[in-house]
């Protein structure tokens, strides 16, 4: 038993699309998609911020001063972090931010915000989304009764002229089936998929 996609307008080759009900029928999971994409935004954070402590500042091997005697506040290297010139108290290190999730759980989630998408008929389906030239002027008629502020064309292959016509649009984004992110799909209002990439979604999350 399948689902119907529609397709983007009367005018599409595709017409209505019939995929397995066991991928784009799935419950809203809520709590699974924030992990999802929560993990997926930490594991893009470059973690390269690196500081250096007291023992990473050069200098301070004596002490200053004496001890006692002096009318100053005692002090034993010139690279404690309360001074201008020294090293700093709790140094932030080079890390990383990934999260695990197992891959089951990626691929339910990723169900589960298509599920969603196709209930609030923000997913479409499209074989005539493809350009056969880089004109982004074409890309603009073909998108222009879609009201979305953002949408996202999802194909099986990236066809180059698509991809050119596409960057002088900012609210545009194309990517491939295979390289596809929970991010962009929930950031998306309108998420146009061609049959070839639909058949791809249903073979790497079944």
């Amino acid at each position: 038993m399948g689902l119907q996609i529609p397709a983007l307008n009367e005018q599409d080759s595709a017409g209505q699309i019939e995929v397995n009900e066991a991928i784009f029928g799935q419950s809203f999971n809520e709590t699974l998609i924030h992990q999802l994409v929560v993990r997926y935004m930490a594991g893009s954070r470059a973690g390269t911020k690196s500081q250096k402590t007291r023992s990473d500042v050069s200098g301070g091997g004596s002490k200053p001063w004496r001890q006692k005697g002096t009318g100053r506040a005692r002090s034993g290297t010139i690279r404690s972090p309360i001074w201008r010139t020294g090293g700093v108290a709790f140094a932030a290190r080079p890390r990383s931010y990934d999260q695990k999730l197992n891959r089951k759980m990626f691929r339910v989630g990723v169900r589960s915000i298509l599920s969603e998408l196709l209930r609030q008929d923000r997913l479409v389906v499209s074989s005539d989304i493809l350009l056969a030239s880089a004109k982004t002027k074409e890309l603009n008629e073909k998108l222009k009764n879609i009201d979305a502020k953002r949408i996202l064309i999802v194909v099986e292959a990236i066809n180059i002229n698509l991809a050119l016509a596409s960057r002088n649009i900012p609210y545009v984004d194309v990517i491939e089936a295979i390289n596809l992110n929970p991010v962009l799909l929930v950031s998306a209002d309108k998420v146009i998929a061609t049959p070839g990439a639909l058949k791809q979604l249903e073979e790497r999350l079944a």
